[in-house]
């Protein structure tokens, strides 16, 4: 025979939603969730938006300063054309 020392019943409940019984409270509350969702979503296009313009002007700025930094890593070089008769056998 198990008997449990704790009771988890009480516990339960203590952090169960509950709705509120007026009427006009259950609008309100509801009305409330509908303004935090919406300040919520308005700050996230804002955030994604304001993180788009700052990468698409980072490339921009970023894109004057590639080819002086490009011109500066090339070497010059004689290259010569070796034929296939000249080359050693390998097996």
């Amino acid at each position: 025979m198990r008997t449990s020392y704790f009771q988890f019943g009480n516990v339960r409940t203590l952090f169960a939603p509950r709705k509120p019984r007026h009427p006009l409270v259950r609008l309100a509350a509801g009305l409330a969730g509908l303004a935090i969702l919406a300040v919520l979503i308005f700050f996230g296009v804002f955030v994604g938006a304001a993180m788009i313009l700052v990468g698409v002007t980072w490339k921009l700025l970023s894109r004057k300063r590639a080819p002086a930094a490009a011109r500066a890593d090339v070497v010059d070089a004689e290259y010569r054309v070796v034929r296939k008769p000249a080359l050693p056998l390998s097996r």
